[in-house]
C-alpha cells in the first residue's frame, strides 16, 4: 500500500534529484487464460511451475510470461478473499479481459493462530481459490502479506502471540501508514521481529515464521497454477526506519532483511525446491530508496512496487502527474540496476490504488516499456482497514460479492489497465507497446529463448492478449516471419512461427 507524499517527503528527504530449445506444441499446450484444461497432458503442464530465469518467468514450455493481474488481499477475519465473495464468476471476469495473475493474501495470524500449530482448514480454503483461478488459466502468487504487523497497531498480519511491544501503549492511532511514523509500540514489534527475539517456547520470531512459509510451501507444493511465493509484504524497517529513508538506501538495515529473507529460502527450499519464490526490499524501496538486499539460491524473483509520492497531488486529472515521471525512473532504474545484480526476475507487484487514470496508464505503459510484468492493487478495496482512502479509490470491482459488471465496475480504471499484451512468447521480447490513441499493438520477438542457446523452431506459438474491450468490433493482425493460427477476433490471438525466421513481428489494429 502507498505512503503518502508529505509526510514522506516532509521527514526523509526522498527528492528525485546447448541443444535447441523444444518448441512450443501445437496440441496439449497450456490453456491461454478462459480455458480450462480438458487433458491429462495440460493438467500435468498445470502443475508445472513457473521457472525464473535472468529477467523473465518462462512457462512450462519454456515460453516467456507477460503477466498482467491485480491483488486480491482481504485482511479482515477469516482473512480468506472467498468470505468478501471473490470466486468463480471474478476468475472469468479476469480471464476475460486478459488478466493472468493474482497476487493472492495469506495471513499469518490465521495459517499460524498458535505457536507451531497451523490451520490447515484456513490454508485449504485458499487452496479452493486458487483452483478456481486455475480453472480459468490465473497463475497465483502467494504472498504473506502484513501492513503495521497486527490488529493491536490497526493494522494485520502477525499473529497476537508474535506481538512485543515492550509494554508501550499502541498510540497514537492515526492509522495506516502515519502509525509507522509515529507509534513506538509498532516499530518496537518491528524490532523484535527483526533481531530475531525469541518468542512462546523460546524460539526466534524469525524462526516461526520461516517454519509457518514451510508449512505453507508443503501444502501447496502440489497445487496447480502457484506461480511462486511472495516472503513478506513491504518490510518495514521499524524504529531505525529513518536511516532508509533517502536514496542510498539503508545498507545496514539491508543485511538484516537480507539474512531474514535467505533463512526464509532456505526453509522453503528444505521442502520445495521448484515453486519460485520472491522476496521484497524495504518499503521505502517503494519511493526511491535504493536497496541492497540480494539472497542467494535458484528461481528467485525480485517483487518490488511504485507508488508515486505525488500521484493524487494537484487538481485534475494530470495534477502531480509531472513530478511522478522523474520519481518513477528513480523507482524503475533502481529496479533495473537490481535485477542486473542479482539476476533475480522482476515483477511489479503493487502499484495504483488511486482513481487518477492518468498514473495508471503512465505505470502499465511504463511497465511494458520494461518488458515486466504486473498485479495491480487492488481488485476491490474489501472493507480494507489499511488503505489511505475509501475502498472505491482502490478497487477495481467495488463488491465482489456481485457480478463485475455495470455500475459494480470501475470503468475508467478498466480502459487504464486493460490493453493488449504478449501473454506466452516462444522466445525472447524485443520490445512490446500499446498505442492507446490509435489502438494499435506491436511487438516483436527474438525466436531464440530466453532460457540459452538453441531456437523455438516452426509452428511454435506465442499468445498475444487482444481483449474485447479494446477491440469491440474485432482487430486485424499483419504479421512477420509467421502466421495467425487463432479465429478471427479471437481474445487470445496465436501466431505460429514461420521456418527459419530469426524474428517475429505482429501489428494488432482495430477492424
Amino acid at each position: 500500500m502507498r505512503f503518502l507524499a508529505a509526510l514522506v517527503l516532509a521527514v526523509s528527504g526522498l527528492a528525485v534529484t546447448t541443444t535447441a530449445a523444444a518448441a512450443a506444441p501445437t496440441a496439449g499446450a497450456a490453456p491461454t487464460a478462459g480455458v480450462a484444461p480438458t487433458t491429462e497432458r495440460a493438467a500435468a503442464i498445470h502443475a508445472s511451475r513457473v521457472r525464473p530465469h535472468g529477467r523473465w518467468l518462462l512457462d512450462p514450455h519454456g515460453r516467456v510470461l507477460v503477466l498482467h493481474g491485480l491483488n486480491m488481499v482481504y485482511k479482515r477475519a477469516p482473512y480468506a478473499p472467498d468470505a468478501e465473495g471473490f470466486g468463480r464468476d471474478d476468475a472469468r471476469f479476469l480471464a476475460r479481459h486478459g488478466f493472468t495473475t493474482v497476487r493472492l493474501g495469506l495471513i499469518w495470524k490465521a495459517v499460524e493462530p498458535q505457536p507451531g500449530e497451523y490451520d490447515d482448514a484456513y490454508l485449504a480454503r485458499i487452496r479452493r481459490t486458487t483452483a478456481i483461478l486455475a480453472r480459468d488459466g490465473i497463475w497465483t502468487l502467494l504472498d504473506f502479506h502484513q501492513d503495521l504487523y497486527n490488529e493491536r497497531f490497526q493494522g494485520e498480519g502477525a499473529p497476537d502471540w508474535a506481538v512485543q511491544d515492550d509494554g508501550l501503549p499502541a498510540e497514537p492511532q492515526t492509522g495506516f501508514p502515519y502509525n509507522y511514523f509515529g507509534m513506538a509500540a509498532l516499530n518496537r514489534s518491528f524490532d523484535h521481529f527483526w533481531a530475531n527475539d525469541p518468542g512462546p517456547g523460546g524460539v526466534g520470531l524469525q524462526d516461526r515464521y520461516a517454519a509457518a512459509w514451510a508449512h505453507v510451501a508443503t501444502y501447496f507444493r502440489a497445487t496447480p497454477r502457484v506461480l511462486g511465493v511472495d516472503l513478506f509484504n513491504e518490510p518495514w524497517p521499524g524504529t531505525g526506519w529513518e536511516q532508509c529513508a533517502n536514496p542510498a538506501g539503508c545498507p545496514v538495515f539491508d543485511a538484516t532483511l537480507q539474512s531474514f529473507s535467505q533463512k526464509a529460502i532456505d526453509a522453503i527450499r528444505a521442502v520445495d525446491r521448484r515453486t519460485a519464490v520472491f522476496y521484497e526490499p524495504h518499503v521505502l524501496f517503494n519511493n526511491g530508496a535504493q536497496t541492497g538486499v540480494q539472497p542467494t539460491g535458484k528461481r528467485l524473483g525480485f517483487s518490488f512496487h511504485d507508488y508515486c509520492l505525488t500521484a493524487d497531488a494537484g487538481a485534475g486529472e494530470s495534477g502531480g502527474q509531472e513530478g511522478c515521471t522523474q520519481f518513477d525512473d528513480l523507482v524503475w532504474s533502481n529496479a533495473d540496476d537490481h535485477v542486473a545484480a542479482s539476476g533475480d526476475a522482476p515483477l511489479l507487484t503493487e502499484f495504483g490504488a488511486t482513481t487518477k487514470r492518468s498514473t495508471l496508464t503512465t505505470m502499465v505503459d511504463r511497465a511494458a516499456a520494461h518488458r515486466t510484468g504486473w498485479q495491480y492493487w487492488a481488485y476491490c478495496g474489501c472493507d480494507d482497514p489499511t488503505t489511505t482512502g475509501p475502498g472505491s479509490t482502490q478497487a477495481l470491482v467495488l463488491d465482489p460479492a456481485n457480478a463485475p459488471r455495470g455500475r459494480n465496475l470501475d470503468r475508467a480504471k478498466m480502459r487504464a489497465l486493460v490493453v493488449p499484451h504478449p501473454l506466452a512468447v516462444s522466445g525472447t521480447p524485443r520490445s512490446y507497446r500499446y498505442d492507446r490513441a490509435a489502438k494499435v499493438f506491436r511487438a516483436t520477438w527474438s525466436v531464440r529463448p530466453a532460457a540459452g542457446p538453441g531456437r523455438f523452431g516452426r509452428g511454435s506459438r506465442t499468445t498475444v492478449s487482444a481483449p474485447r474491450f479494446v477491440y469491440r468490433h474485432g482487430y486485424t493482425a499483419q504479421v512477420t516471419g509467421g502466421h495467425v493460427v487463432s479465429r478471427p477476433g479471437a481474445r487470445t490471438l496465436v501466431v505460429a512461427q514461420g521456418r527459419g525466421v530469426e524474428r517475429v513481428r505482429v501489428v494488432v489494429r482495430p477492424r
